[in-house]
């Protein structure tokens, strides 16, 4: 077939796409309409090859997914859509009931549903390619061209603040343990800010093997610990600062115990977020309905994926920080070198500073955090914040920094508060200065070779 319709129909079938795309206020495009014997479409309705419904399969064959890429139904919808002015398009079921009642009331549709319609033709075909180029994508995280495919879950009350409009959407295709992607067992519905904070408590205790808990307040850990139980580890951590605790939100990388939830029934909480909870947990905490239980099944390791932050005029693409380090690891750069027992708390301490705003200073003892110093400007702020919380539990516990010491005054502040081990990246043009001052207290620092900031 010739080129047509000023190049509108060329290289797809015009019985179809020129019944489509024709203007029918246009005479030369109805003029080939005639010539042509092509009968006009006024609506089209297309459901594409279930491409992501297939990809997300188990033991799927690479060969099945590609064959479940839709070639000719996007076409069709990009074509009505681009025609919207006299062409309906429906890519979704639930607009069905309302096409139908519109046709059978004026036998055609309005400007307004055809515009509403071809909004989200383009975002349906838009989210389509973006699950194919994501899937393909999967080995090379920075294409020069990104793909974002999100699917809405709902639309939320409002955001961080109540004149902010909000809501959240899921990654289709990632099987990580998520907020998402938990079962909500009771509770309100969950806020933008509730949401923050779930997602900032459970990237903390998916770090540990062992038992863990923590409980985090405006995306910072008011306390967190590690134990030989789920038990323990939560009652450690929930009275490392119970002040602070007031209105938290609870994470646990296993099962919600009886035990925990008799606790929690009697403080005010937001949020209690674990792979699963017993019976018991959820009869005991049924007597506060507002309390959100979000069950999260099987944790699974976090794989090195990529996160996203919008800024404006455009989006900052990082790998997620998965980089762990062992006792090995260490560069051990004082006189004075870490104890047997001191070793697991100061790689406990580094695990947590990972997961608060910079600039971070953690001090920990015995797999408890006793005090935080988040996000402050100036790196002694947030040492003498941290010593503070922590008081004379800070003698004989460790330390951590998520960067280097700019100035000796950080190690001397700690050794004045009795701190007995420091962890730290290193790096800064005056380590030597910092070294010389641990020496002078006698406090065995070791060296990570990398920072952790958290912006």
């Amino acid at each position: 077939f010739p080129e047509m319709m000023d190049g509108r129909v060329k290289t797809l079938h015009p019985n179809v796409h020129g019944a489509i795309l024709a203007l029918r206020d246009n005479k030369n495009h109805m003029a080939s309409v005639k010539e042509h014997n092509i009968e006009l479409i006024d609506l089209v309705v297309v459901n594409l090859y279930p491409f992501e419904a297939t990809a997300s399969k188990d033991n799927v064959t690479h060969k099945e997914v590609v064959e479940n890429i839709d070639i000719g139904g996007p076409a069709m919808v990009r074509s009505a859509a681009k025609n919207y002015v006299h062409v309906g398009v429906v890519v979704d079921p639930q607009d069905y009931p309302n096409v139908i009642d519109e046709l059978k009331r004026s036998q055609d549709l309005t400007q307004e549903t055809r515009y509403y319609l071809m909004q989200k033709a383009f975002a349906h075909t838009g989210f389509y390619d973006s699950m194919i180029a994501n899937y393909m994508n999967r080995t090379r995280v920075f294409t020069d061209e990104l793909s974002f495919g999100f699917r809405k879950v709902a639309s939320l009350r409002y955001g961080e603040n109540p004149h902010q409009a909000a809501a959240y959407y899921a990654e289709p295709l990632s099987s990580v343990s998520s907020v998402v992607n938990a079962d909500i067992l009771q509770g309100k519905q969950l806020s933008y800010n509730n949401i923050m904070d779930a997602d900032a408590a459970l990237r903390i205790v998916l770090e540990f093997d062992q038992p863990a808990a923590t409980v985090i307040k405006h995306t910072n850990p008011c306390g967190t610990a590690i134990a030989e139980d789920i038990t323990t580890a939560f009652t450690k951590a929930y009275e490392a600062d119970a002040k602070s605790a007031f209105g938290g939100v609870i994470a646990l990388n296993r099962t919600c115990t009886k035990a925990i939830a008799e606790y929690l029934s009697k403080q005010f909480v937001e949020i209690v977020l674990a792979p699963d909870f017993e019976d018991e947990a959820v009869a005991a905490l049924a007597a506060k309905p507002n309390v959100r239980l979000l069950k999260l099944g099987t944790l699974k390791p976090t794989i090195p994926v990529w996160e996203s932050r919008k800024i404006l005029g455009g989006v900052l693409l990082q790998e997620l920080d998965t980089k762990t380090i062992r006792a090995e690891d260490l560069n051990m750069v004082t006189e004075t070198k870490p104890t047997k027992q001191q070793l697991p708390d100061l790689l406990f301490a580094w695990a947590v500073c990972k997961h608060v705003k910079s600039n971070a200073i953690v001090v920990v003892k015995d797999g408890v955090t006793l005090g935080v110093g988040a996000g402050q400007m100036s790196r002694i702020d947030s040492v003498e914040i941290a010593l503070k919380k922590a008081g004379a539990g800070a003698k004989g516990a460790v330390l951590a920094s998520d960067a280097f010491f700019p100035f000796r005054d950080s190690v001397e502040a700690i050794a004045q508060a009795g701190i007995a081990a420091i962890i730290q990246p290193g790096g800064s043009v005056r380590d030597a200065d910092v070294i010389i001052a641990a020496n002078e207290f006698k406090i065995p620092m070791v060296f990570t070779g990398f920072r952790a900031f958290w912006h």
